[in-house]
Formats: structure tokens, sequence, C-alpha cells
């Protein structure tokens, strides 16, 4: 490896999937160079903070140039630490490039590269499978004991209580919601998840379980000190602990806008006549707010067409803050307001000092569940335009 490499290794042993994610979780600044046989020349994906922000593969560039790289299934890859210099021609998000690739892999959008039995006769990705969600290594400082679980063991129940934090240290789980006498899976979760929400760092009471979590196969539980999580949730300034229970709010709602899909019962969100725009697709400014009075309506926007996604009311957030990678405003969505929306303007520069102060721990729990509201809006977003085929 050069002096500036800080990785490498072979895409049959760790996907490009699994590649972004743990450069996003790390945050890392970078060049990802994937190389294959059976492509005439590398690829080079270019990260800033863990997002993808440009990328290079034959004579394509940006999105068009990191989709295909999905499809090498036999290859190497190398990243090295360096400051980059190329312009943001990326705007996706990191959970939205992958489940689109996934889906282009399913459909044949995407051409596979690789041995021909692992292109005819390998499992490859099975139809409709969620890529499996994974964090930064464990600060094992914050784990007070361990469980183990079988293959279909319940480890949480939707409906029931309890404020109990645990972290995936080895293993996978399916996070299920029910549908009648069934259920919908919504997420899997691997190494480095944490099984919990902000909620449950609240004092008093306890949390009512917004989903299910089932063993898949074989996994291995760190159960986290809630006191020392509830004790940092609580150093934070009013507005920050705002937001992240605000993105409890939203991880329900795009949960909520997936059963929606299934079950033809959602309530419609689109935003009324005379609502103004707030906060457009595409813009840079550095703005964040909390609504004080009236509605904000989410709109997702891309090629296939704009997906009312949700409403925010009172005591919730929107903005343009770079350390929430949701998937929503403004990468990849507008924000609309109703006539009387009313908010409070915060400081998103003492936001950031508070984020950047926070333990190593604290900011992979905040990681982790802007990659489940990321991936579940993407989720809800494709089930919307299958649905209209």
């Amino acid at each position: 490896m050069g002096d500036k490499t800080a990785l490498s290794g072979k895409l049959s042993f760790i996907s490009l999937s699994d590649l972004f994610q743990l450069l996003g979780g790390n945050s890392n600044t970078g060049v990802l160079k994937i190389s294959s046989k059976y492509a005439p020349n590398p690829g080079q994906i270019y990260f800033v903070k863990g997002n993808p922000i440009n990328a290079t593969c034959d004579r394509l560039k940006g999105i068009d140039a990191i989709y295909p790289l999905f499809g090498w299934l036999d290859g190497t890859f190398e990243f090295n630490e360096e400051e980059v210099h190329k312009s943001q021609i990326i705007n996706q998000g990191r959970m939205e490039i992958v489940l689109d690739a996934l889906r282009m892999l399913d459909d044949g959008d995407i051409k596979k590269l690789g041995p021909p039995a692992d292109i005819m006769g390998g499992e490859g990705v099975k139809k409709g499978a969620l890529p499996l969600i994974k964090g930064p290594i464990a600060d094992y400082s914050y784990i007070i004991g361990e469980e183990e679980h079988e293959d279909g063991k319940l480890i949480v129940r939707e409906g029931k209580f309890g404020k109990w934090i645990w972290i995936v240290l080895g293993g996978a789980a399916d996070v299920k919601r029910e549908l009648g006498d069934d259920s919908i899976t919504i997420l899997r979760m691997g190494e480095g998840c944490f099984i919990g929400t902000f909620n449950s760092l609240l004092f008093g009471g306890e949390y009512g379980r917004k989903a299910s979590v089932v063993a898949s196969g074989k996994i291995i539980l760190g159960v986290l000190d809630t006191d020392r999580l509830s004790r940092e949730f609580n150093s934070l300034s009013p507005d920050f602990r705002t937001i992240l229970l605000g993105l409890d709010i939203r991880l329900k709602k795009t949960t909520d806008s997936i059963m929606a899909l299934y079950t033809k019962k959602g309530e419609d969100v689109s935003p009324p006549k005379g609502a103004n725009m707030v906060m457009e697709k595409g813009s840079s400014a550095k703005e964040g707010c909390i609504i004080t009075d009236g509605m904000a309506y989410v709109i997702l926007k891309d090629k296939k067409g704009d997906f009312p996604l949700f409403t925010l009311g009172k005591e919730e957030f929107f903005g343009n803050f770079s350390f929430l990678e949701l998937g929503h405003e403004p990468r990849s969505a507008d924000v609309m307001g109703s006539k009387d929306l009313k908010v409070k303007n915060l400081d998103i520069g003492k936001l950031q000092a508070e984020y950047d102060n926070l333990s190593g721990m604290f900011r992979s729990f905040i990681y982790n569940i802007c990659g489940y509201i990321s991936l579940t809006t993407r989720v809800a977003y494709n089930l919307r335009f299958a649905k209209m085929k």
C-alpha cells in the first residue's frame, strides 16, 4: 500500500455498498480507486467527510460513473486519505446511491462484471433485498454487557416499552413493522448499528418501541451504558436536543410512508394551495430552523417524479446541516410551508461546534439514525413509483 493508503482489499470480501457505509461512518476524505481485470480502466470516487462528491469511470462522470461500479463483482479497491480538489457534482446521499444501485442491479440496468459463474450462478443481490446497514467500530468503553441470540429471536417487540439500547457486535438483525397478521421488513442492521433511538435517552417514563427487531442468524449485541449516553444528551443545547428527537420523528414518518404504500391507507401529505417554497432542492445555504407554528411539507424530488413524503409540525426542524445525511432537504427534497408557518432560526455554526465536540460513540448514534432515515426514504420512494407502473 502507498503512504496515503488507509484501506485496501478485494470487492469479493468488502462490497462497494459496505465501503460507502464504512467511509461515511468515519467521515473520511480522499479517493477510492476501484480496479477490475474485466474493465479496461479503473473507476475513482471522491469523498469529502464521508460524502461522495464526484466520480470518474472511463468517459463517465458524477453519479453516472458510480452506478456501473456496483456491478464490478470481482476486483480490488484502494482508499487514499488526501485532500480532494474536485468540484461537487453529486448531490445524492450515500444510502440513496446504494439503494438505487441495488435496485438497478435487480432490474438488470447495471451490467455485472466478473467471472461467468458469479454473474450467472452466484446469489448476487436477491430481488427486493435491502442492503445491510453497518456502522463505525464500537467504542467498547460504553458497553456494559453482552447478549447472544439465535436466529429468529425477538429482541424488541413493536408497541412494548423499554429504555435499553444495544449495538450490534456481530451478525445481523431485521427491523419489522406489523401488518395485520404479517410483518414487513423495513431495515437490515449489521455490525456497528444501534437498536434504540434518542427517545430512549429521555429521563422519566419508558419509550414505546415503534418496530420489532428480530435476529437474522446468530447475533451478538453489546448492552450500552444508557445513563452515560443520557448525560451526554442532556448536556446539549435545547436546540440540538430538539433536532435529535426530530430525527426519531422523521424515522417513524418514513417507515409510516412505507406501511401506507403497502396498505394504501396513508394520509394526503401534499402541500395545500398557497404553500410557499422555504427551501429548494439543491440550496447551498447553510441554514436551519425549528417550527414554532404552522406546517412544513417535505417533497422528495428525483427523475421518476415528485413524492410528498411527510409533513413537519411544531418543534420539528428542517434545514441544511452538514452533520446530518438524511436523503431529504436540501440534497433531495424541497420544503414548502403553510401560509401561517413561523420558525425559529438556528445558529448552524454553534450546532456544528456542538456536534464536533460529541464523543465518537454519540456521533455514531447520530450517523446510524440518519442512515436509517435515508434508507427508509428510498424504500418508500421506490415503492411509490413501483406501485404506479
